[in-house]
C-alpha cells in the first residue's frame, strides 16, 4: 500500500525475475472490519450524532438526521421484502434524499441499482429489466423516466415521505454480511447492452478503510460529490466522509464542472477532490496559481490515463496538494492501485498507477496466465477483496472475465482479466499502457465501443459504420462516427445525435460523423481502424441553422469552426449538439475573449448554445461597455 509518506522510486532496469510480482510485490495484506460500510456508519453516527454528515446549497443535514431517515425508508424496505442480495432501484437527483436512499438499501439488507435521471428512458428500462429490482426508489421529477414500473413497485421519497415518516427511526438488527451485495453497478458492453458489475459489501469496506487512511478523510473536513452516482468515482467521494465523520457536499447536477470550480473557489482545504483527468484538464484552464493554492490537500485522480503535464499548475504549490493517481476497474471496486506523484518525478509522460493497495493483488501475465519479468508487457489481472462476484445474469461473459485465482491460498478465489496492458519496473512501480481490446476511456467513463457502433448502425440511414475514440488535439479525447450512408442519403449529424441520446447516455455519443463511400477494410475482411482518416473540415458533417448576418456572427462562426473542424455551421445550430464540449467551450470562452475583449462564464455558453444567442450576449456586452464609457482594453466580467 502506498502511504502518504512513501517516495516511489522511478524505474529501474528490468531484471529477468518473473517471481517478484508474484510474492514481493503483492504483498499488501492489512486488516479491516468484517461487517457492512452501513455499519461503519451507524458507529460514526454514534459517534458524533450532531455533526454535519451532508451540506446541500443553504440546507444541512446532521449524521443522526441522515440516519434516522435512512432507518425509517429501511424498515419500509424491509416489509417489502428487500434483504440479502434484493436488488433496489435507486433513481434520485443528487441531494440528501439520494444518500437517505443508498444508506437505506444497505440498512434494509440489500443492494442498489444506481440510475441516473439523465440516461434515456430506454437504457434504464433495460436496466430495471435486466437487474430485476424489485421495488424503485426515486422522486415525482423523476416519474416520466419509468413508466412502465407498476405502482406498486415504485417509492417516492418526497410525495410519499407522510408515510415514510410513520416508520421507525431506529437502527434495524442487521441481516445482510459481508459476503453479500452493495451494489450492481453498470457499464458499457460489448454486445449493445450495457453489463452490471455486482459488488460485494467486502470488496467496497475494504477499499473505502483503506483509502480513508490513505487519502487521510478526517472529521470536519468536506468531500464535494460532483459526480452521477452510477459512476463509481463517486463511491470515494460519497461514502469516505461518511466512515470518517467528515462531510459530504452535494453540488448541483453540473454543467462543464462549473459548479465544482465555484465551490474550490468559495472555501478550500478540503480532505479531498476526486476527478477526472478531463475535471483537472477544465480546473486548469480556468484556475490560476493564486487561486489553486489551499484549494484541497488532495487530489485523487481516476478514470482514464493521466498525464504529467496535466499536473503542472499543482506540483510546487503552497501548502502543497498531493496528487494521486488512482486506477481500478469497475469490477474490483473503484480503485486497486495508486501512485502519488513526487516533486523528483518527470514533468511530461504517461503516470505510473503504482503499488496495489490493501489486500489486492496485481498481476502481470502473458496470453499462458504466466507472470511476465519487470520490464516486460502483459495483460494486468487483479485478485483480492475487491473483485466483484461477476456479471449480473451473464455467465458466459462471467467466466471469460473472471477466471481461478491460481497464485492466491483463497479457496474459489477469482482474478478480474482486464484487459489492459501493463508493465512491471524493478522497484514495483507499475504502469498502464493501454488496452488490448477496443475498450476505451472518455472522461472517465468506461466505454465499449461496439456498443455505439450497434446503436448507431440501427439508424434507418446508415449502411455500415465504426466508431474510434481519437485524440488528434492533446488531452482532448472525442468519440468519432464514421459510417457510410445507406441509400446515398447523408443523415444530418443532429439527427444522428438525437437518434442516439434515445439510446445512450450524453458521454457516449460521438462528438463527430465522418461519412465516407465505404469502410477500409483489413486483408481478413475486417474493419481497419487505423486507416480511417482524421476528422478534417472537409470530411465533417456541418448543421443547417442558417448563415451568419452581422460581422459579429461571421466572426464568431469562425471561431466555431476553427474548433470544432466543421464547415457551414448556421448560427441556430447548438455548439453541444456539433460535437462541442466542455473541454473546447473553455477554449471558446479564450477565443471570446481576444477578439471582442469579453469574459462571459462558461454558463453563458450553456445558456445560448447558438451563434446568434452568443452574438447577441456579445453585442449587448460591448453596447454597454461604451455606453458606460469604458476602454476597450478594460476587463469585465458578464455574468448571466
Amino acid at each position: 500500500m502506498t502511504t502518504s509518506g512513501e517516495v516511489l522510486a522511478r524505474p529501474e532496469p528490468a531484471s529477468s525475475n518473473g517471481g517478484q510480482s508474484i510474492t514481493r510485490f503483492n504483498d499488501t495484506g492489512a486488516d479491516f472490519p468484517q461487517v457492512c460500510a452501513h455499519e461503519l456508519f451507524e458507529q460514526q453516527v454514534a459517534r458524533d450524532p450532531g455533526a454535519v454528515a451532508l451540506v446541500f446549497g443553504q440546507r444541512q443535514v446532521s449524521y443522526g438526521e441522515l440516519n434516522e431517515r435512512a432507518n425509517k425508508v429501511a424498515h419500509m424496505l424491509r416489509k417489502r421484502g428487500v434483504g440479502p442480495d434484493v436488488l433496489v432501484g435507486v433513481c434520485l437527483e443528487r441531494s440528501p434524499e439520494m444518500v437517505v436512499a443508498l444508506l437505506a438499501v444497505w440498512k434494509a439488507g440489500g443492494a442498489y441499482v444506481p440510475l441516473d435521471p439523465a440516461y434515456p428512458p430506454e437504457r434504464l428500462s433495460f436496466m430495471l429489466a435486466d437487474s430485476q429490482t424489485v421495488l424503485l426508489l426515486t422522486e415525482e421529477k423523476c416519474s416520466a423516466l419509468f413508466s412502465t414500473v407498476p405502482a406498486d413497485k415504485t417509492i417516492y421519497l418526497d410525495a410519499g415521505w407522510p408515510l415514510l415518516a410513520r416508520e421507525s427511526a431506529e437502527n434495524l438488527a442487521p441481516i445482510s454480511d459481508p459476503s453479500d451485495l452493495a451494489y450492481v453497478m453498470y457499464t458499457s458492453g460489448s454486445t449493445g447492452q450495457p453489463k452490471g458489475a455486482m459488488i460485494l459489501q467486502r470488496g467496497l469496506v475494504n477499499y473505502l478503510w483503506w483509502a480513508i487512511r490513505a487519502y487521510a478523510v478526517e472529521p470536519g473536513r468536506s468531500v464535494p460529490v460532483h459526480t452521477s452516482v452510477a459512476f463509481d468515482l463517486t463511491v470515494t467521494s460519497l461514502y469516505t466522509p461518511l466512515l470518517a465523520g467528515g462531510t459530504v457536499e452535494l453540488l448541483p447536477e453540473d454543467l462543464g464542472a462549473q459548479n465544482l470550480l465555484a465551490a474550490l473557489l468559495r472555501s478550500g482545504d478540503r480532505s479531498l477532490v476526486k476527478i477526472t483527468p478531463a475535471h483537472l484538464e477544465l480546473l486548469n484552464q480556468q484556475l490560476r496559481p493564486e487561486q489553486a493554492a489551499g484549494i484541497c490537500r488532495a487530489f485523487v485522480i481516476g478514470g482514464e490515463n493521466l498525464l504529467a503535464e496535466s499536473l503542472r499548475l499543482w506540483r510546487g504549490l503552497v501548502p502543497p496538494t498531493r496528487l494521486i493517481n488512482e486506477y481500478g476497474p469497475t469490477e474490483t471496486v473503484v480503485g486497486c492501485s495508486i501512485y502519488e506523484v513526487q516533486p523528483a518525478d518527470a514533468a511530461t509522460g504517461t503516470v505510473p498507477i503504482g503499488r496495489p493497495i490493501a489486500n489486492t493483488q496485481l498481476y502481470v501475465l502473458d496470453p499462458d496466465m504466466q507472470p511476465v519479468p519487470p520490464g516486460v508487457t502483459g495483460e494486468l489481472y487483479i485478485g483480492g477483496a475487491g473483485v466483484a462476484r461477476g456479471y449480473l445474469n451473464r455467465p458466459e461473459l462471467t467466466a471469460e472475465r473472471f477466471v481461478p485465482d491460481t497464485f492466491g491460498s483463497v479457496p474459489g478465489a477469482c482474478l478480474f482479466r482486464t484487459g489492459d496492458l501493463a508493465q512491471y519496473q524493478a522497484n514495483g512501480t507499475l504502469y498502464c499502457l493501454g488496452r488490448a481490446d477496443d475498450q476505451v476511456k472518455v472522461r472517465g467513463y468506461r466505454i465499449e465501443l461496439g456498443e455505439i457502433e450497434a446503436a448507431l448502425a440501427a439508424h434507418p440511414k446508415v449502411r455500415s459504420c465504426v466508431v474510434l475514440a481519437r485524440e488528434d488535439e492533446p488531452g482532448n479525447k472525442q468519440l468519432v462516427g464514421y459510417l457510410v450512408p445507406r441509400d446515398f442519403i447523408v443523415p444530418v449529424a443532429a439527427d444522428l445525435r438525437g437518434f442516439l441520446k434515445e439510446k445512450l447516455p450524453e458521454y457516449m455519443v460521438p462528438a463527430k460523423f465522418v461519412y465516407m463511400d465505404s469502410l477500409p477494410l483489413t486483408p481478413n475482411g475486417k474493419f481497419d481502424r487505423k486507416a480511417l482518416p482524421p476528422p478534417l473540415v472537409e470530411n465533417v458533417s456541418a448543421g443547417t441553422g442558417g448563415s451568419p448576418r452581422t460581422e459579429t456572427e461571421k466572426l464568431i462562426a469562425a471561431i466555431w469552426c476553427d474548433l470544432l473542424a466543421i464547415n457551414g455551421i448556421g448560427i441556430h445550430d447548438d455548439y453541444f449538439d456539433l460535437g462541442g464540449d466542455s473541454m473546447t467551450a473553455v477554449r471558446l470562452l479564450v477565443r471570446l475573449h481576444e477578439t471582442f475583449g469579453v469574459d462571459l462564464q462558461l454558463a453563458a455558453l450553456f445558456d445560448r448554445p447558438t451563434i446568434a444567442g452568443l452574438a447577441e450576449l456579445v453585442d449587448s456586452f460591448v453596447l454597454t461597455r461604451r455606453e458606460s464609457g469604458s476602454g476597450a482594453a478594460q476587463r469585465e466580467e458578464f455574468i448571466l
